[in-house]
């Protein structure tokens, strides 16, 4: 379908999904805790987005059985929650989920430690989610995808992560995927020039060990291939005329991040 040029008024939809999303994933974050199951999540995370009159947009998209992808320690994404897996203390959660306001779509993932994590894990979660800031600072128009891949996994690295290559992000908005794909990783491609009103998933999955994964025999979940912990941060994200905007945050975490001059 080839890559689409958001108006201003279809970013100010985006903008509201995006304000809707992160609102879910914060009940969600509150709710987490030691002794629930994923499936537990699952219903949490898809009665607060129809309460706010939205669609969980992971609901059987292509064939997926729920509404949040719940992935735990050494699951890197598309865990399907279960009835009997139970959260533990120490453990870390992925939650990645979206919802469709209005015809548009928004895609957040959070990786959240339960009780008391490892310092590895708590390095991990942080790097990850840092990591999506170093490259969406190469996110402005004239730049290339492979600018913000190349912050990420320079990052990552740095810090001796690895960089998963067998996932990415991609763009959003009637459609929860289209067009580009956006790695982070570094290739010899370029990929797409940046230009105002693209809107994009930008999403590093980081390891603790090796970068390889592979898929369980449920045909959906991935897991890193040493049995290593993985962490998942993602945003939906809106280029600007000289940089870009975060769409999924609530406005006092948005208030946060122009203070420290972040995007």
């Amino acid at each position: 379908m080839g890559i689409t040029i958001k108006t201003e008024e279809q970013i100010a939809l985006m903008r509201k999904s995006g304000e809707l999303l992160a609102k879910v994933h914060a009940i969600m974050k509150n709710e987490l805790k030691e002794g629930m199951t994923t499936k537990d999540i699952d219903r949490i995370g898809e009665e607060a987005i129809r309460s706010f009159g939205c669609v969980p947009n992971f609901l059987h998209l292509y064939g997926y059985p729920a509404s949040v992808c719940v992935s735990v320690n050494n699951e890197v994404v598309h865990g399907i929650p279960s009835e009997h897996r139970y959260i533990q203390d120490g453990d870390i959660v992925s939650l990645d989920c979206g919802l469709i306001y209005k015809g548009y779509h928004s895609d957040v993932a959070r990786t959240i430690g339960v009780g008391n994590i490892s310092p590895v894990a708590k390095k991990l979660i942080e790097v990850t989610e840092q990591s999506f800031f170093e490259g969406i600072r190469f996110a402005k128009p004239g730049n290339f995808l492979v600018d913000i891949a190349r912050g990420i996994q320079g990052y990552a690295e740095m810090n001796g992560f690895s960089v998963v290559r067998d996932l990415c992000g991609h763009g959003i908005g009637t459609a929860l995927h289209e067009d580009p794909e956006i790695l982070n990783y570094v290739t010899r491609k370029k990929g797409a020039k940046l230009r105002k009103g693209m809107t994009l998933a930008v999403e590093p999955m980081i390891n603790e060990g090796s970068y390889d994964v592979w898929w369980l025999d449920d045909e959906w979940t991935v897991v890193t291939d040493d049995d290593g912990l993985s962490a998942h941060y993602e945003n939906t994200i809106a280029i600007t005329d000289t940089g870009c905007e975060i769409l999924t945050m609530l406005p006092e975490e948005k208030a946060a991040l122009n203070i420290l001059n972040v995007c």
